[in-house]
């Protein structure tokens, strides 16, 4: 049987006999490149850009730099498994789609493309609270595929305890809680667009689906407005004309109704919640009986904690540099965590993966599995369910083929000793 490596590059190689390139650039700076020519300023800053000055984004990507793979020889790696273990679940490779909210802003199918690659390629796909498309309908489009479900805790327990219990029973196999983002970084390509989608409506299905929310969209619209709004502009005509679009329903009843405008306004007055600790995830477990993975953690305490409080898995992540500008580099957090852990639960992560050989050294370094974010969005941008596709399979082969490269049979195989300064926790 050829490997997925040999596979993925053979037809690349083959097609160009015939004098065709590839759709979707599989150099990763390349891939950037054409993803910007693809999107709009707004679109580009907002999936691209990070907090402050870039320099956590940055850091990110060149932490793996700082980690050298010292390939072995004559090992019999002819036949190599990708497969693993995560949380009691089978999958195909070590390699999740990370919860990226605001896919419409990429292509105008959103989850419903990303759901088609994901299920393609049998890789789990964590849904964002800030979908564009509900968790139900992403669920159905993932079939057999597993579909984890990413958590933004609300200011109102009623509402995140309803997003929960959704995810439950549309079958999702996890919960991821996003701990990180419990207030919006200082974003300075978007503050300099003064742009935020979720004020356009965009972003917003899962709570414009949802029951709890619904009904404090109509209890928001049925009170009466204590200030005048400001003369309008095409500004704000074009705004009002997004909100409506993007909320349920026909869009002229939207406009009368003022539903829409107020489903922003709630929104904006419940994302997310700063009084949130370890004690509330008692509640959490309260909610649901599935497995909890806290997304976010970069100290190795914290990790302690969480296992004092009887998490089911641990998420090392800094949003991809969208938080913090001039935190720590995931890779970097990643061995003391690791350490800290000891195998007691899985340890994924996240946070300036752009290649195959960048998830081997994660690997390398502990995590069970790597979760993958940019890159696919701009797969995504560029031609659909076919470029986050293409993407995701250019990044397993090249994991492939690095292990092969290296002498490595298994997931299990790549450990510390396949680097050349194995890191001290």
């Amino acid at each position: 049987m050829q490997s997925v490596g040999r596979a993925v590059q053979s037809a690349i190689y083959r097609a160009g006999v015939f004098g065709h390139r590839p759709t979707v650039p599989v150099e990763p700076a390349a891939l950037e490149a054409a993803a910007r020519k693809a999107m709009s300023p707004r679109s580009w800053s907002y999936v691209a850009g990070s907090a402050g000055q870039q320099r956590t984004a940055a850091a990110n990507t060149a932490a793996f730099g700082r980690h050298q793979i010292v390939p072995r020889m004559l090992v019999d790696v002819e036949q190599r498994d990708l497969t693993t273990t995560l949380l009691g679940q089978d999958l195909h490779a070590p390699l999740l789609l990370a919860p990226i909210g605001v896919l419409e802003m990429a292509h105008r199918e959103a989850e419903h493309a990303v759901a088609s690659a994901a299920r393609a390629l049998g890789l789990p796909m964590i849904v964002s609270t800030q979908a564009s498309v509900p968790m139900e309908d992403v669920a159905a489009d993932l079939g057999a595929s597993p579909m984890w479900y990413q958590l933004y805790w609300s200011r109102d327990d009623e509402l995140a305890e309803s997003f929960v219990r959704r995810a439950e029973a549309a079958g999702a196999q996890a919960l991821v809680v996003t701990l990180d983002t419990h207030l919006l970084g200082w974003r300075t390509r978007d503050l300099d667009l003064a742009y935020l989608p979720f004020a356009q409506g965009q972003g917003l299905a899962q709570y414009t689906s949802d029951p709890v929310f619904q009904r404090m969209t109509r209890e928001r619209a049925n009170q009466p407005r204590t200030e005048r709004d400001p003369r309008p502009t095409p500004a704000a005509v074009r705004s009002v004309l997004s909100q409506a679009r993007r909320f349920p329903g026909d869009v002229r009843t939207n406009l009368r109704s003022g539903l829409p405008r107020a489903a922003v306004e709630t929104f904006l007055d419940t994302f997310s919640r700063s009084s949130l600790t370890w004690n509330d995830l008692a509640r959490l477990r309260e909610w649901t009986s599935l497995p909890i993975v806290l997304k976010g953690l970069q100290h190795p305490d914290d990790a302690r904690l969480a296992l004092e409080h009887g998490v089911d898995g641990i998420a090392v992540s800094n949003h991809g540099g969208r938080q913090v500008d001039g935190a720590i580099a995931s890779l970097d957090a990643l061995p003391g965590i690791v350490d800290a852990v000891d195998g007691r639960v899985p340890v994924l992560f996240d946070s300036g993966v752009r290649s195959g050989a960048d998830a081997f050294i994660a690997l390398a370094l502990g995590a069970d599995a790597v979760l993958l974010g940019r890159p696919w969005v701009y797969g995504l941008a560029l031609a659909g369910a076919h470029g986050a596709q293409a993407v995701l399979e250019h990044v397993l082969a090249e994991l492939d083929l690095t292990m092969g490269l290296a002498g490595v049979r298994s997931v299990a195989d790549i450990t510390r000793e396949t680097l050349a300064t194995p890191t001290a926790g």
